[in-house]
């Protein structure tokens, strides 16, 4: 696989500094300019990761007609307008978008359009795909080892680390956690046919929103179920309780199990992923080793998928024409919070 591609960096808060950079460098990718709000956090970035070039701000970044891939990692409000800026332009190969891609479904739909005229990549960096023990369990799946999945869980008791602007846009979880553990379903198993939501807020989060504390049930058409539970207070754990911080789940089909631990959200912050699987006629659970975990270790997966698709022409796993089926999700989740119902795809 080609890695030389020519990377421009477009923001430098923690998800870039403690997760895209450490595993571009760890993969040995070629981040070669870098530009964020503020200067002195850019150059902080650029000096310890060896990065040439700090641009001022975003749009004389996006004016280097040098750089091939451009990696925006910013508030989901401002990112809209930055994709457009580069389709303006129109001299990059390949963009790597954050999760939300828009805030509203139409709005992600003519982003996709946008790069599609521009001639360019868009992909989304959905990389909870790209944990190690989530790509085990999807290797199981396709290899027939577990069966027909009967029913699926994620369930979460952790306290994230919330961004400031996250207030500006009036979501705690659904846009932020959930829109992981959703398109997480969708990587293993495909599209729902409806999805139930209920939610509430955050005792914890003092900003105004709705989506704190969220549950899901997403039906399929072959009958298999998924549940998610997004438990962000997870008891008073930061006020004299003891916690029981996690991010296990659960697949279960006709031929076996797998059950994984995602090792996030602990002390330390980050730690390697887990799983355990068992088949029909199995003595005991197999326990393999797992390499690396979800922070950082599958950022550096996703900007692989986007340098495939470029090199071969294949279509990215991550499109953003094919993240829009989890915009749709997220879309649907809100409704069903809305009008306490069940929600079909159909309706989105």
């Amino acid at each position: 696989m080609k890695k030389d591609y020519r990377i421009g960096v477009l923001g430098s808060g923690f998800i870039v500094s403690e997760c895209h950079l450490v595993s571009y460098q760890k993969e040995g990718y070629n981040v070669v300019a870098i530009a964020s709000r503020t200067k002195a956090n850019a150059e902080k970035a650029a000096e310890r990761f060896g990065i040439e070039t700090v641009y001022h701000d975003y749009e004389v970044l996006l004016d280097d007609a040098s750089i091939e891939v451009l990696d925006i990692a910013v508030p989901p409000q401002q990112q809209p307008g930055l994709i457009r800026a580069a389709c303006e332009r129109g001299t990059a190969k390949a963009i790597l978008a954050q999760k939300p891609l828009a805030l509203e479904l139409a709005e992600g739909r003519a982003l996709v359009e946008a790069c599609e005229a521009a001639g360019i990549l868009l992909a989304v960096n959905q990389n909870m795909r790209h944990d190690p023990s989530i790509r085990a369990a999807k290797e199981l799946l396709e290899s027939g080892q577990i069966g027909d999945p009967v029913f699926a869980t994620i369930d979460m008791r952790g306290i994230p680390h919330w961004q400031p602007w996250q207030e500006e846009i009036g979501s705690a979880t659904l846009k932020i956690m959930s829109i992981h553990h959703l398109d997480c379903m969708r990587f293993w198993f495909g599209e729902p046919e409806r999805l139930f939501c209920s939610m509430r807020p955050d005792p914890r989060t003092t900003f105004p929103h709705e989506d704190g504390i969220c549950t899901y049930i997403l039906e399929y058409a072959n009958g298999m179920r998924a549940v998610i539970i997004d438990d962000v207070w997870t008891g008073p754990a930061q006020e004299g309780c003891p916690g029981d911080i996690r991010i296990e789940w659960r697949v279960e089909g006709m031929g076996g199990v797998a059950i994984g631990d995602i090792g996030w959200c602990k002390d330390p912050y980050t730690s390697p992923s887990s799983i355990r699987h068992a088949s029909k006629g199995d003595d005991a659970f197999k326990r393999p080793t797992l390499e690396g975990s979800w922070f950082p270790d599958a950022f550096g997966g996703t900007m692989r998928d986007v340098f495939t698709a470029l090199e071969t022409s294949a279509p990215c796993p991550l499109s953003a024409r094919d993240n829009l089926r989890t915009l749709a999700l997220i879309e649907a989740a809100q409704l069903s919070a809305q009008e306490h119902r069940a929600v079909s795809l159909s309706e989105i």
